[in-house]
């Protein structure tokens, strides 16, 4: 293997779109963080097979937790709730695999948080004790407006005040009673008569094989959406459909394609045999989530793997500035996060491999793993610093 990051980079971005993969080594370019961010197949590259984190016990995982991939979104109940949302690269593995990279995005993501390195360091052991602590516990929780606390709270709360016709008016332009979608050329850019065309008898078989509510589904518009950054280059849809009624009833959806976790060369159990990406990424997700993202489908078109799931005026992130130098409130932030990815892997124990919960509060109730998992936070922080320095020279 090439120690060249940018041979490395390229070499897996390899086929996907040109003109989306500039975009996407320019965001790569930005900052530590986000070159973090985007680059999670360097970070499992890079895990030595020999480690001693590999010896944890097995738990579904999302494969990519940082600190930006948490969130809130409504359920298949219409309630809403602050969980991880991204499951792209989910797979079993050891559950440090999980830790050592959330934390690594603590330290690495420092400048964005705000805080020194001591800080950062100080709120790594933070996050190590409360994870601990919930595994140990043995019992999962979900967090919701009535239980949440400090920016997560604030963040629901602040949902309230969203509606559909607002978050549709910012994406869709009405004429005549119906609505299209906006192409500003930044966010949603034009697709063509064949990706339309495409798309939609995409929409229409898959709704018709799986029974789904044709009416619901009925294809308003299509054009391709510009988000995330790891996935940058993939094919991606925005679909305006009629939902319950136009126009203030329509709804967004987002059709992704989903390739096999980057992490699967890199693991030390075998994984199940799914049917395709998607349906190993739906699967995971409705393991790990409390109540699952409403609307979350895979569909197949033979060739490739698509996950469908809705865009909703609820889905949003804790602002990382937020807690405005009041420390508490970002301590507050990193324990609900620890404890989320606790919970999710207490939830989906026992399936397929992964460790029942006893295996678990075991493992929580050890200390003995927290010093490792924390060194080799740091060293990797360190390293992303010098990956990111390279690219950046040598683009």
């Amino acid at each position: 293997m090439s120690n060249n990051i940018k041979t490395r980079i390229e070499k897996f971005n390899n086929g996907r779109n040109p003109e989306f993969l500039k975009l996407k080594y320019k965001k790569l370019a930005t900052d530590p963080f986000y070159f973090f961010r985007g680059t999670c197949h360097l970070f499992y590259e890079d895990l030595s097979e020999n480690s001693g984190m590999n010896l944890a016990p097995l738990t579904w995982i999302c494969g990519d937790l940082h600190l930006e991939n948490f969130g809130s979104y409504k359920g298949n109940n219409r309630l809403v709730y602050f969980d991880i949302n991204d499951f792209d690269e989910a797979v079993i593995a050891p559950c440090t695999w999980e830790i050592v990279r959330f934390i690594t995005s603590i330290i690495v993501g420092s400048r964005s948080l705000g805080v020194d390195e001591k800080e950062s360091l100080n709120l790594s052991e933070l996050y190590l004790k409360a994870y601990a602590q919930a595994l140990s516990k043995g019992k999962a929780k979900t967090v919701e407006k009535e239980t949440a606390k400090g920016l997560v709270k604030d963040l629901l709360e602040s949902l309230k005040k969203r509606n559909r016709a607002d978050f549709l008016n910012k994406r869709t332009q009405e004429k005549k009673g119906k609505r299209r979608l906006i192409v500003d050329n930044k966010r949603i850019v034009p697709a063509t008569a064949a990706e339309q065309e495409n798309v939609e008898k995409l929409i229409k078989n898959w709704h018709h094989t799986t029974n789904q509510n044709a009416d619901f589904y009925q294809v308003l518009d299509i054009q391709k959406r510009i988000a995330g950054t790891g996935s940058l280059g993939l094919e991606r849809y925005i679909i305006l459909v009629e939902g319950n009624g136009s126009p203030n009833q329509n709804y967004l959806l987002d059709l992704k394609e989903i390739q096999a976790s980057s992490l699967q060369p890199y693991l030390p159990v075998s994984q199940p045999e799914w049917e395709t990406p998607a349906t190993r990424v739906v699967a995971i997700q409705q393991r790990l989530q409390g109540t699952s993202l409403a609307l979350l489908e895979a569909i197949n078109d033979g060739n490739k793997s698509y996950l469908l799931r809705e865009l909703q005026p609820e889905e949003d992130g804790v602002s990382l500035q937020a807690w405005d130098g009041k420390l508490g409130r970002l301590q507050k932030l990193i324990q609900t996060m620890a404890e989320v990815t606790a919970w999710d892997q207490l939830r989906s124990g026992g399936r397929q491999g992964s460790a029942i919960a006893d295996e678990l509060i075991n493992f929580g109730q050890s200390s003995q793993w927290h010093n490792s998992v924390l060194e080799y936070a740091v060293y990797y922080s360190q390293k992303v610093n010098q990956d990111f320095e390279e690219f950046c020279q040598s683009i």
